[in-house]
């Protein structure tokens, strides 16, 4: 589960950095467009990555593949319209920036280097490149596990109209998530959907740069 190889991380570090602070910026940059600018305020509304760094979560994407930011703060009584929805949004901002770098960077993959031949490659560009793919797709995944604090526990909150799963779960999610990671189920889980989501963006990206390249 846990990878330390020196050359790996360090291959992995951009994207890891890449990946945090684009998710967090979603959020701030979403709650202030439905009216809530607590994180311009505070500082959040960055692509800084010294500003979204939570130490764990960092050094779990890292190694693992999976990890957290920092929260942005968010204050849903500033929000225009409804609170319940704003919050769903504002949540679910995350997860889709990061799926929209993961499929940008399999566009400029497949752009310069199309085929099969780019997942072979050992050019650190392209291993860099590689990593922003399944980094951010491995962010996002495991961003909607319906479990507080992440995002999907406020998806879903939004999605059933109710907040009842965060009253219940808020104290002990932090604990269930750590268990989770420990005993590989977030792995055993969370990997093959990322990996089918990694495939189905590769191959969206190759639908549309196939015309540019020749193929």
């Amino acid at each position: 589960m846990f990878d330390l190889n020196p050359t790996r991380l360090l291959l992995w570090l951009p994207a890891v950095l890449i990946a945090l602070t684009f998710h967090e910026y979603a959020h701030a940059r979403a709650a202030e467009s439905l009216g809530d600018s607590t994180a311009r305020y505070m500082g959040r509304m960055s692509l800084n990555p010294l500003v979204h760094l939570d130490p764990l979560g960092f050094i779990l994407l890292l190694v693992a593949g999976f990890g957290w930011a920092k929260p942005v703060p968010v204050n849903p009584l500033n929000f225009k319209g409804d609170r319940q929805r704003g919050m769903m949004l504002v949540a679910a901002a995350g997860p889709l920036m990061n799926i929209f770098v993961a499929f940008t960077a399999a566009l400029i993959l497949n752009l310069a280097l199309p085929g099969a031949g780019m997942m072979y490659s050992s050019a650190p560009l392209v291993q860099i490149m590689l990593a922003i793919v399944y980094i951010n797709v491995f962010l996002a995944v495991f961003n909607l596990i319906p479990v507080p604090p992440l995002d999907g526990s406020k998806v879903l909150a939004g999605l059933l109209r109710s907040d009842e799963i965060n009253y219940k779960l808020g104290r002990y999610g932090p604990v269930i998530l750590l268990i989770l990671i420990l005993t590989n189920v977030v792995g055993v889980v969370l990997l093959p959907l990322s990996n089918m989501l990694i495939g189905f963006l590769f191959k969206i990206a190759h639908l549309i740069t196939a015309p540019f390249v020749g193929f």
